[in-house]
């Protein structure tokens, strides 16, 4: 039986597609590929220097079995930079994503045929400096010049890639042209049997399952899918093929077939066009982790550190030390300290600023027959701003005013509320865990008032960023 390895592109389809996935979103997907065991996970190319680094390095933190493969720009500078990313993965890869058709090649990217051939040989050899594990994929394969096209795959094998792709981006081929093509290229260019091969099918006719199985039954090596399939075969089509039909075809797949269809169906609701106007939670409302993070009270500042990245925190050194200092007089008092406890320890001891923000007041409009508003009036440098807004809540509305007070909106990657005292007059905790070009800030609010803490955290929260900006 051949083993046929699962790639799944939807963290790096999605950038083109426009796919709006919050940071929180993209690794969540990370996870739940990964527990799948689908064999190759890719994501996009790095275009924000500061979010996409820090959200390769979380996915790669956050992967254990498969592979993270990231696509590297169309500069030899850009390779660097993500293998910097990606590096800390336990199985890394790096991948060069460029077209071979003339109208790509010319019309979308302004190169000619020959500067083309260079710089993917430049572009694979820069990678091979780095890591064995280089894969180069031919865009647009399907409608390239045979002859060029052999001579950019000797030329990317010869330059130290290990994985071939080829792309058929038209998708206007059966299944049984698809096999003709891979038969046909693997024929011309001897160092295809060198290599492990497959072919990206789109999904145009509605055929990318059946091309992909097409491709598969004559060699190829693996299937590249997405978890919507807009154009590309499904994750979870291609894996109940293999289950049903894989023994009849000789083949298998590493895919926990048993949480496929859970996974995907969760996964599915995640993928949306837009975030919702009447809320600021960009990811809707999330279950609590069910892998939730606690550590030891004996735990040394390094693994501490290491744990607060894999957390989403990338602290200064200072404000590292401050977390640690007050996690030890947390941890003085029980075994095992959470990671909402961490959380809340983050946002009291970690990058305390002059604010530069600061509450007026509020009003709250809320009740089961109207629609939730808030007034919130902000002081900032002696000038006062306000902001009105309606929401799904007295919470979604009063983060909404902030907003416009502001004038931006931040990610909200995570909202918890927590009792801190008992009784009538209880006082009530909230933390607030807002992104900024992929770096999480946390904030922390206390008010009898639980929507009052709520706005005095997202406030702290959101001067920590205007703070770091302005030191810049």
């Amino acid at each position: 039986m051949r083993n046929i390895k699962i790639c799944d592109m939807t963290l790096r389809e999605g950038v083109s597609k426009n796919m709006l996935f919050s940071f929180r979103e993209k690794i969540d997907i990370a996870k739940e590929l990964d527990r799948l065991m689908v064999d190759v996970i890719e994501v996009a190319p790095i275009e924000n220097e500061k979010a996409d680094t820090l959200l390769i390095k979380s996915i790669a933190t956050a992967v254990k079995h498969s592979i993270v493969s990231a696509a590297v720009g169309n500069t030899v500078d850009s390779v660097e930079l993500t293998w910097n990313a990606v590096s800390s993965a336990a199985k890394a890869r790096l991948h060069v994503v460029l077209p071979v058709s003339v109208v790509q090649m010319e019309y979308i990217c302004g190169i000619k045929a020959p500067a083309m051939l260079t710089l993917i040989s430049d572009l694979v050899r820069k990678c091979r400096e780095f890591t064995d594990e280089v894969e180069f994929t031919a865009v647009d394969a399907t409608r390239a010049d045979e002859k060029f096209l052999a001579s950019v795959i000797s030329a990317a094998v010869e330059s130290g890639a290990k994985y071939i792709t080829l792309s058929d981006t038209s998708g206007t081929m059966f299944p049984d042209e698809i096999s003709a093509f891979i038969e046909k290229t693997v024929n011309s260019v001897p160092c295809m049997k060198d290599v492990e091969y497959t072919v990206q099918c789109s999904n145009e006719l509605r055929m990318a399952s059946a091309c992909a199985i097409s491709a598969v039954k004559i060699g190829a090596f693996s299937i590249k899918t997405t978890i919507k399939g807009v154009s590309t075969p499904t994750l979870d089509a291609v894996g109940h093929t293999i289950a049903l039909r894989g023994e009849s075809l000789g083949i298998e797949s590493n895919i926990n077939i048993t949480e496929l269809n859970t996974v995907v169906g969760k996964l599915i609701k995640q993928l949306k066009s837009r975030r919702s106007e009447t809320s600021a939670f960009d990811n809707g409302v999330v279950e609590a982790s069910a892998d939730e993070v606690f550590a030891d009270s004996d735990i040394d500042v390094t693994s501490f550190i290491s744990l607060l990245e894999k957390m989403g925190y990338f602290l200064s050194e200072d404000d590292n030390m401050k977390v640690y200092e007050a996690f030890k007089s947390v941890a003085s008092r029980k075994t095992k300290v959470s990671s909402k406890e961490i959380d809340s320890i983050v946002a009291s001891s970690a990058q305390q600023v002059k604010p530069t923000y600061k509450l007026i007041s509020y009003v709250i409009n809320s009740g089961n027959v109207l629609t939730p508003t808030a007034h919130i009036t902000i002081e900032k440098n002696g000038n006062r701003l306000c902001g009105l807004s309606a929401g799904d809540g007295p919470i979604d509305a009063a983060f909404l005013a902030i907003e416009k007070t502001f004038g931006h909106h931040f990610e909200l990657d995570d909202f918890q509320i927590q009792s801190v005292t008992e009784g009538r007059e209880a006082v009530g905790e909230a933390i607030v865990k807002l992104r900024n070009n992929g770096k999480l800030y946390s904030g922390i609010g206390t008010s009898t008032d639980i929507v009052g803490a709520s706005i005095y955290a997202y406030i702290n929260a959101l001067n920590k960023i205007v703070h770091e900006e302005e030191s810049f």
